[in-house]
């Protein structure tokens, strides 16, 4: 590709964030460029003892309509547009009196901050910007002959090139003008979810998503796949917005595995962990202290415990901490690490330790997609909690059964499914995740539980007295009759399959308690 420097005469700046402005005008200037400006920019500019001419007296017509309209002009988007390798072009410009604008600097009206900080409606349509995506775009176009900047840290690479050759090549203005379609699109995208939202529209005929990138990662879900880490303007407390306390960078997985940790523990009130690994919680609990309750989530699994990912939604302590060392992890999540706990983690410096500042709201509402070939499905979050508890046995739950029974199917939430989730005192004490038989869930979960108790010392499996949480109907009793063989006492399901009466009849049969929630959760 062609890297000929096109030399800069001549710049336009409109900029609503002026971090680095007069860094670049000073450079310009330098350089003897002519610099057109607007508005706040140009005084800016000016105050700076710097040269600037104001676009009103460039273009000899005045700003309108409250600044609406300043650059929405020929001479400005000519100059943007016009080919410099097409004598037509040049003789039209001449013949109308434009001249060509070589760079373009514009950011953009802070619309997605607006609509952030609660405004009403009025000052977000304001800050719905025009002009500016306009002549982005035309310069964009025009790549070939005008640079586009559109965000401050474009600009040190620009001023470099500017003071080593004068302008720019055609890959950086090529670079700069992807940049800045991406820009404008996310921009648009913004503006279109706003508009979705005031109509109440889930699920509008048109969607677009847009994403900032945070880092290129090492690679993605395996080594031969390439990835990279995107956020967007949600700012949901979790891993995308965790500051890293310390450890090495997190992969692929590291990011997906943190992010069920975390979302998982933000169900629960109390002190509570939660351990994860390959995606799905293997150890979770709740007690009066984190200490407490991550004896009892380790207990469920130790083995799998073993490089997983610990997720806790009270501030991790020093007694905590000491207990983490003990084993490998590779990350830590917490809204908050005290500075105690951090130093003796630090002993473990490959460890990756992430403080979120505080905790995600389970109950709120937010999107959920899923890529297919051709397309992508779109669902809102699995925020649901069942509140209609149906007893359909003849023997009703206790107290302390209905407790457990409700821990353990907010826990059958974060499980793949099949899921089946046993459950003693509030702490897992057997999973078993994504099956194709149900039945098969059940029997990993019992054996799980097993071998949990043999690594405790226990003469019997944990799931002993347990209750047991299926994340949907049980098709047959056979699930069902392997849960109680495990020696569960109660059971908790959303129903609704054609044998039910058939499901309540083997409880019935067994004494044990089931309870409805006509409220399934699929996790796939």
């Amino acid at each position: 590709m062609d890297q000929k420097v096109i030399p800069v005469r001549r710049a336009l700046i409109s900029v609503s964030d002026k971090t680095g402005l007069l860094e670049l005008a000073k450079a310009l200037a330098a350089q003897n460029v002519e610099i057109l400006s607007t508005g706040g920019t140009a005084k800016s500019i000016r105050d700076a003892g710097i040269r600037v001419i104001e676009v009103s007296d460039f273009t000899g017509f005045p700003e309108i309509l409250d600044g609406r309209v300043k650059t929405l002009v020929p001479q400005i988007h000519g100059g943007l547009l016009g080919r410099r390798d097409l004598q037509d072009h040049q003789d039209q410009m001449k013949a109308h009196g434009i001249l060509p604008i070589d760079l373009l600097c514009v950011n953009l009206y802070p619309f997605e901050a607006t609509v952030s900080s609660g405004a009403g409606e009025e000052d977000v349509i304001e800050n719905i910007d025009i002009g500016g995506p306009a002549l982005i775009r035309a310069a964009s176009k025009n790549h070939s002959h005008v640079a586009v900047l559109t965000d401050a840290a474009q600009y040190g690479p620009f001023i470099e090139s500017l003071t080593k050759t004068g302008g720019s090549t055609f890959a950086q203005r090529r670079a700069w003008a992807q940049a800045a379609y991406a820009r404008t699109g996310a921009y648009d995208a913004a503006i279109s979810a706003w508009f979705a939202r005031e109509a109440q529209e889930q699920f509008p005929e048109r969607v677009v998503f847009s994403g900032q990138r945070k880092e290129v990662l090492r690679y993605g879900e395996n080594p031969h796949q390439q990835a990279a880490f995107y956020t967007n303007d949600e700012n949901r407390p979790g891993v995308a917005t965790a500051k890293q306390l310390q450890g090495k960078e997190l992969s692929y997985n590291n990011l997906n595995d943190t992010d069920a940790a975390f979302e998982a523990v933000a169900e629960f009130d109390e002190p509570s962990i939660v351990i994860v690994k390959h995606a799905n919680p293997c150890g979770v609990a709740s007690a009066k202290t984190l200490s407490e309750a991550w004896d009892l989530a380790l207990r469920c699994d130790p083995v799998s415990a073993f490089g997983g990912i610990i997720a806790m939604n009270r501030p991790l302590d020093a007694e905590l901490a000491g207990k983490i060392v003990s084993i490998f992890s590779e990350v830590i999540i917490a809204p908050k690490v005290n500075a105690d706990a951090l130093a003796i983690l630090s002993k473990k410096k490959n460890v990756r330790v992430l403080e979120t500042g505080s905790m995600p709201d389970s109950l709120a509402q937010g999107v959920m997609v899923k890529t297919l070939a051709g397309g992508f499905l779109l669902q809102n979050r699995d925020n649901g909690r069942p509140s209609d508890f149906k007893v359909v046995t003849k023997r009703q739950p206790t107290a302390q059964e209905m407790e457990d029974m409700i821990f353990a199917f907010r826990v059958g939430k974060h499980v793949k499914s099949n899921a089946i989730v046993y459950v003693k005192d509030k702490a897992t004490v057997g999973v078993g995740a994504g099956q194709m038989s149900r039945v098969d869930s059940a029997r990993i979960a019992a054996h799980k539980s097993a071998e949990a108790a043999e690594a405790a010392g226990l003469s019997e499996p944990l799931s002993k007295g347990s209750v047991v949480a299926s994340d949907a109907f049980f098709p047959f009793a056979d699930g069902l009759q392997a849960a109680i063989a495990a020696g569960a006492t109660a059971v908790i399901q959303p129903g609704g399959s054609m044998r039910d009466d058939e499901v309540i009849a083997a409880a019935d049969e067994a004494g044990i308690a089931m309870v409805f929630t006509s409220m399934r959760h699929f996790r796939h």
